[in-house]
């Protein structure tokens, strides 16, 4: 069994929303061998990480930056599983205002620290969520299940 971590923050529901469709996709019923855990990032910690064998990370994009629970997630958790974690596989993806770019390079920065291994460009979603966002989110979950049950990762 291979275990899949979704983090995200949210406080209009747009970035809800999108970690609802990944977590769809994620669970979808050809995916065998994946467990699922879908947190909130103030919920998320050390031993959420230390379970996981692949990471979808989601964020709104808070004044051209990573929203501060997001941020908060990785400051709470980078001591504790220092050393202990192995080129983690990782994607993101960003509910934004603007272009996403500050919150992509931002995460993208304190993902290598850990380390963390981007297996898919970010999905970047401007303005309101449509449903073809939420269909992008939702095979963005089910790619990173699929890979990790099919131990691409």
């Amino acid at each position: 069994m291979r275990n899949l971590l979704i983090v995200y923050h949210s406080q209009t529901g747009r970035t809800e929303a999108l970690a609802r469709a990944a977590y769809d996709g994620a669970r979808d019923p050809m995916i065998e061998a994946v467990d699922v855990r879908f947190l909130r990032a103030a919920a998320a910690g050390p031993d959420d990480l230390l379970w996981a064998h692949g990471l979808l990370l989601g964020t709104p994009e808070n004044f051209g930056y990573m929203s501060g629970a997001m941020k908060d997630f990785f400051d709470r958790t980078f001591y504790p599983v220092e050393g202990r974690i192995q080129s983690l596989p990782y994607a993101l993806f960003i509910s934004a205002g603007n272009d996403g770019s500050g919150a992509i390079r931002a995460v993208r920065r304190i993902a290598n620290g850990y380390p963390l291994k981007e297996v898919q460009e970010p999905i970047v979603v401007r303005g309101e969520v449509t449903q073809a966002a939420l269909e992008q989110c939702r095979e963005l979950g089910l790619a990173l299940a699929a890979g990790l049950d099919a131990g691409v990762f």
